[in-house]
Formats: structure tokens, C-alpha cells, sequence
């Protein structure tokens, strides 16, 4: 048995330990789990004195600073809960430029005098930390030897203990800001956007007659796709250590073609993992619902219901960091990265975002009163004036180095933006655009409760898997996230110019009212008008089709198909314009996010190119080499050592491509370098890859020096 096979038959084994999960008889209550390592508003409840909780939930309620007094109080009570579950020390989590999450861990415990250690935590170190902030990309917010930088509690997204075999940590979710006041991350700017959403909706429904509601809020429900691999393969891989991806890899010969694994039955390990993930993400308040096979070998989804957008948001970064940790308990490897595996389906984030009332009514739901349907489509206008006018920060929104090999890919949304509204919704809209509406209408759709105004469908129609951004019945679903990335700044757009559009028709409703029209005429008149302004987004075809590409180009539709095309987009008039008027973030702000993203797409690049290089030359040239050698000696094949030869010659010419790519000049910077590094680097790298592709279909199993996709992606 050659050295790969016994690798794979290591690979195979495993045997399940039942330490994990038990047997619980869950129809008892003290068996359940969820929430049990949150600090939530129960437990605030249970441990807090009356009037300090009531203080607390109205302080919330009105979006103010804490007090002194309650901080203290919060802060005795979170230290006694922390301590029963065996928390030694504290962090303050904070979600920075770089996409991840940062902790620094700070202990409860100080000396106390003759020799002993008392525990301690005040209100001001539960409201504020300092972590050196020197060394995470602030994009020129600020120079590198200075070093302050504050975070600061985020009491609307509940603190919580993550379990370590060794110990127990206090996590306590927070923003973070520059010593001048500047966001340095992504919940600054989304908790911003969300307050200038619910201004701006509650105004508009103020227009619409609602005197109930007083608040609006943004929800997300996440569909997280990943891949599991062993990991065994994992560390023979050096660019999957280094990069998340494989940079090289012969397509197997069989794939996804077949369509088995999609909602598949799971396998042992795989499902074993899942639950346990599960169970950690239950106990940290994850309301977790579905979980099955996906399209490509070896890949999983995980969603879960629908949140508050901050919570929402947080809890997906602990989601991913849980996939991670507990696959190793199974002797995998979770991988997060938009294209791990060249010609296999990538991994995307579904976002699907709503806007709902403190009321209880969902905005983007045609419901069962004509008052309702007023406000549906009311506010389904304004999303699609907002997407139209914002496609492209849209885009960029979504827009990172491992997306680029996903977008437009047939496995995922292309880079052009547009909506699909279903066959029924859309039939409504033209309907008012046109005023010739089908007098003949289904019994499924709802009445307005006025023959000026046409009937609304329960349910959109079916489905649009190519589709960037699709209504599906009482949400939208921004099908352009990649799997590693926040949701910070997508739902940060959505938000802010959502607002922005809802401003502008509430405008325009308020000058009609005013000027003595009916509501539900007034409203369709706005409704026609800016749909016919802003169809030209809307899509109901197939999005993967180039016949698609010619048509949004003579719409006038951006495609921004590269990170480098959509980044500028995030410091453009419009974008700066609609941030800096609802407060989310300044013209400094954008454009320090615009240059660390830049930034951080060519060191990618340069990452991924120099690891290439690597490979190439000191695991794959030799093996080929090696196996050149051994046809010279056996005198026969000749033509396999053409090929050979050929392939090797043609690698040779790329690495030496790619060695003069890797040295870029020392003045590019910002656009010009990510330019270069998608240009000069990537292109070198595809020409080195090509070559080694061939050469792994042709070398001696037992010389090539790469664990291959069949063996990676097949065993479970």
C-alpha cells in the first residue's frame, strides 16, 4: 500500500467517544441548555436588585449611558454569576478592521495582602478597556506609535462565558474606538446605522398612520457554509495553513456532477460534530435551526433563526470561531474561505435581512390588513430605490480576495447587483407602473382595501438561486456574503441607505399629504414613480447567463467584478454622502476602511503568491523531477517523459514570471499595488498552477508530495 493510501485509510478511522452531548431527557426544563452561559435579561432579573434591573432595561430601552451606580451593581453581579461557572479572568471582545474578533484577557484575581488573591470588578472595567491599539489597521486614522485605544460595552449585546477544558472566560461583547473617538471596527458603525434606520422608518410610519410603533429594528438570519476536511490533509498542506486555500489541486474526476451530497444523509463524524457545535452554540444563546449537506463534497451549511441585526452579527462571529474550535475534537478542519477547492462550489453567507417594529410588525411583510400592504410596499420601494442607487457600495460591501474566485462563478451570485422580486410581486409593481393590472387576480393574493390600488400577493413566487438579492416573502435575502467574512458592514450599508431611500419617499409623501391627497393614492403615486425610476435593477432571469451580462450593461447596471473594481465604490460621493448625513461613519472613516481593505487584499495576494512559489519549487519541481528520473531508467514511456518535460518547461517560465511579480515596485500603494497584486501576481500564479495541475495527473501517486482533492474531499 502506497504511502497515500495509508494516509487515507489513517484518515478514515474514527470512532465516536458519547462524551460530548449524553443522553438528556429533554423534556425536562433543567436540561435545557440554551442560554445557559449568557447573561442575559433572566439572569440580569434574578441577580440584579429590582429598582438597579429596572434602570438598567430603561437605560436600554432609551439607548443612554449607564450610571456609576448601576455599572457597579452590574458589574458585582456578572462577577459572582462569572465566578460560579468558573471564570478566572475577563475580555472585552471587540470586532477590529481585520475582519475577526480580538480579545485581551484581564483576571479577576489581585493580592490581597498575606499572601492571598481576592476577586474583583468594577463598573468601570466592565464599561471601559484599553488594549493596545498600535498594531490593528486603522487605514491612517492614526500613527503607529500611538498606541491608545478604548472599548467600550455593549449592553444590548449580552455578555457571556465561553468553557476551555482549562477554564472559563467572562466575554464581554464591546466597540472599539480610536483615543479621538474614531470607529476602529464594525459595530460602531452598525449599531449607528441601525439607530438611523429606525429614525427614519419612524417618521415614515408616523406619515402612515402609525402612532404605535417607536421603534424600528433590522433582523439577519446567516446561512453559514463551510467545508470539513481531516486533518491530517490540512497540515500536509501548506497552503491551506497559510492561506485558508488550496493554490493548487487537479479537479477530481468526480465532484459535485452527480448531485448525492446536497441535503444528503450526513455522515457519522460530520453529524457528530454538528451536534456538539450545536450544543456549544445553544449554551451561548444561538438560536441555531438547520443544518445539512450543501452542494460540494465535503461542504455543510449551519443557519440560524433570525436576530437583531448587532446580536445577530456578534453571534455569527462566535458561530464561526465554535465551527472552527470544536472540529478539531473530530480530527477536522473547518474551512472558512470563500474557494478552497479550484472547481468545486465555493462557500457564501446568505444574509437575510428584514426591517420589523417594536410593534410587531414585519415591514418587508404583505400582511392581512390593507393598512399593512400600504406600508409593505411602502418600504419594499425604498430597499429597491436603495440597492439601485447603491449597487455598487453593494458590491464592495461584499468584496474581498477569496470572493473574487467566487462571484460570477456558477456556484454564486455574479458581481452585478440586481433584485428579484418573484413573478407575482413583480406583475404588482408593473402593474402600478403601468396601470394595467390584471383584473382577473389569484384568490392568493390580499386585498389593499381599495380598487385604486392592485392585490398583493402571500407568497412572491418561486425561488432565484443566482439572484444577488431576492425578496423571499418577508425578507431579502443578500445572497452576495462569502463565508468568511462579518456581517458588519453589508448590514452597516443596508441600513444607512435603506435610510436614506425611506427619507426620500417619505419626503415626497409628506408634500402630497400636505397637499391634500388620500393616503393610499399618495403612496402609489410615489410607488409608481420610483419604481419606474429604479426597474432597470430588478431581475427575474438567470443571473449566470452572459446573455444577463449584456443586458444590465445596456441597463446601465455596474459590474464590478474584482475587489480592486468595487473598493472605490466605498469612498464615492454617493456613499460618503448618505454616511455622513445619518452620522454612521465620516469621510475619514470610509476612507481609512477603504485603504485597509486595499491593504489587505495585496498582502493576500502576496501571500498566497510567495506560498505558491514555494510549493512549486521545493515540493512539486522535484517530485516531477524525481519521477522524470525514474522514466530515464526504466528506457521506456518516452512519451510520458515529453509530457513531462513539457510540463516542466512550462512551470519554469511561470515561476520565473511569477519571482518578478512577487518583486513589485516599492512606490505602488493602495489601488495601484491591490491592482498589480490581481494583475501581475494572481495572473503568475494561475500559470504556475496550470502547469502543476497537469503534472499532478501524470507524476507517480507515490512521488507527489500534495494530499489531492479526491482524497481530501471524500473522506469523512
Amino acid at each position: 500500500m502506497t504511502r497515500i493510501r495509508q494516509q487515507n485509510v489513517t484518515a478514515a478511522q474514527w470512532s465516536a467517544n458519547g462524551e460530548s452531548i449524553g443522553a438528556l431527557d429533554l423534556t425536562l426544563p433543567e436540561n435545557e441548555e440554551f442560554g445557559v452561559n449568557v447573561f442575559d435579561v433572566t439572569e440580569q432579573r434574578e441577580r440584579l436588585p429590582a429598582e438597579i434591573f429596572e434602570k438598567l432595561q430603561a437605560t436600554l430601552a432609551g439607548g443612554e449611558g449607564l450610571d456609576r451606580e448601576v455599572a457597579d451593581a452590574v458589574a458585582e453581579a456578572m462577577l459572582a454569576w462569572a465566578l460560579e461557572n468558573g471564570a478566572t479572568h475577563y475580555t472585552h471582545m471587540f470586532q477590529p478592521l481585520t475582519g475577526s474578533t480580538a480579545e485581551k484577557h484581564d483576571s479577576f484575581f489581585e493580592p490581597a495582602g498575606e499572601g492571598k488573591l481576592e476577586a474583583g470588578f468594577s463598573g468601570k472595567e466592565l464599561i471601559q478597556g484599553e488594549p493596545d491599539a498600535s498594531s490593528f489597521p486603522t487605514g491612517g486614522l492614526r500613527a503607529t506609535f500611538e498606541a491608545r485605544g478604548y472599548t467600550a460595552w455593549d449592553p444590548t449585546s449580552p455578555a457571556f462565558l465561553l468553557e476551555n477544558p482549562n477554564g472559563t472566560l467572562l466575554s464581554i461583547p464591546t466597540a472599539f474606538a480610536s483615543w479621538t473617538g474614531e470607529a476602529l471596527d464594525g459595530k460602531i458603525p452598525l449599531l449607528r446605522s441601525m439607530d438611523a434606520l429606525s429614525r427614519s422608518a419612524i417618521k415614515a410610519l408616523r406619515l402612515l398612520g402609525d402612532e404605535e410603533s417607536t421603534h424600528v429594528f433590522t433582523t439577519v438570519g446567516p446561512e453559514q457554509e463551510y467545508f470539513l476536511i481531516d486533518e491530517q490533509y490540512f497540515f500536509e498542506r501548506p497552503d491551506l495553513i497559510s492561506t485558508g486555500r488550496t493554490l493548487f489541486g487537479a479537479k477530481p474526476p468526480k465532484g459535485h456532477e452527480l448531485d448525492d451530497h446536497y441535503f444528503g444523509s450526513i455522515p457519522e463524524r460530520v453529524l457528530a460534530f454538528m451536534m456538539d457545535s450545536e450544543l456549544e452554540m445553544k449554551k451561548l444563546g444561538i438560536p441555531v435551526k438547520t443544518r445539512h449537506n450543501e452542494v460540494a463534497p465535503a461542504q455543510y451549511e449551519i443557519a440560524p433563526m433570525f436576530e437583531n441585526s448587532n446580536v445577530g452579527s456578534d453571534h455569527q462571529q462566535l458561530t464561526m470561531q465554535v465551527l472552527e474550535n470544536v472540529a478539531r475534537r473530530y480530527g477536522l478542519v473547518c474551512l472558512l474561505h470563500e474557494k478552497p477547492f479550484a472547481g468545486v462550489n465555493g462557500s457564501g453567507k446568505h444574509n437575510n435581512w428584514s426591517m420589523g417594529t417594536d410593534s410587531g410588525t414585519n415591514l418587508l411583510n404583505p400582511g392581512d390588513s390593507p393598512e399593512d400592504n400600504i406600508h409593505f410596499l411602502f418600504f419594499c420601494t425604498a430597499v429597491i430605490q436603495a440597492v439601485n442607487k447603491h449597487q455598487g457600495l453593494l458590491r464592495a460591501s461584499v468584496a474581498n480576495i477569496g470572493q473574487d474566485h467566487r462571484l460570477g462563478a456558477n456556484e454564486a451570485p455574479p458581481a452585478i447587483i440586481s433584485i428579484f422580486l418573484g413573478a407575482e410581486l413583480e406583475k404588482v409593481f408593473e402593474a402600478i407602473a403601468t396601470g394595467e393590472g390584471d383584473p382577473n387576480t389569484p384568490a392568493s393574493f390580499l386585498d389593499l382595501g381599495t380598487t385604486v390600488l392592485p392585490k398583493l400577493p402571500l407568497d412572491g413566487g418561486d425561488r432565484n438561486r443566482t439572484s444577488p438579492f431576492a425578496f423571499t416573502g418577508n425578507k431579502f435575502e443578500f445572497r452576495a456574503l462569502g463565508s468568511s467574512m462579518s456581517l458588519a458592514f453589508p448590514n452597516t450599508v443596508l441600513n444607512t441607505i435603506a435610510a436614506e431611500a425611506i427619507d426620500e419617499l417619505a419626503g415626497k409623501l409628506q408634500a402630497k399629504l400636505e397637499a391634500g391627497a388620500a393616503m393610499p393614492e399618495a403612496v402609489m403615486e410615489i410607488v409608481k414613480d420610483s419604481y419606474l425610476a429604479n426597474q432597470d435593477i430588478c431581475f427575474g432571469g438567470d443571473n449566470y447567463t452572459e446573455a444577463w451580462h449584456e443586458e444590465a450593461e445596456r441597463r446601465g447596471l455596474k459590474n464590478l467584478k474584482t475587489t480592486p473594481d468595487a473598493l472605490p465604490e466605498v469612498v464615492a460621493d454617493d456613499t460618503v454622502a448618505a454616511f455622513e448625513k445619518y452620522s454612521v461613519l465620516t469621510a475619514r472613516e470610509l476612507h481609512s476602511r477603504y485603504d485597509v481593505w486595499l491593504e489587505q487584499y495585496a498582502l493576500r495576494a502576496n501571500i498566497e503568491s510567495e506560498t505558491a512559489h514555494t510549493i512549486a519549487k521545493t515540493m512539486i519541481l522535484p517530485a516531477a523531477l524525481r519521477y522524470l528520473s525514474v522514466i530515464g531508467e526504466s528506457g521506456v514511456a518516452d512519451g510520458v517523459a515529453g509530457e513531462v518535460r513539457e510540463n516542466l518547461e512550462a512551470m519554469g517560465v511561470a515561476l520565473l514570471a511569477l519571482e518578478q511579480a512577487n518583486r513589485y515596485p516599492d512606490d505602488l500603494e493602495g489601488l495601484e499595488l491591490a491592482i498589480h497584486a490581481r494583475d501581475k501576481q494572481l495572473a503568475a500564479m494561475a500559470d504556475v498552477r496550470d502547469a502543476a495541475d497537469k503534472l499532478e495527473r501524470i507524476v507517480a501517486d507515490d512521488l507527489w508530495p500534495l494530499p489531492k482533492y479526491e482524497e481530501m474531499l471524500f473522506i469523512k
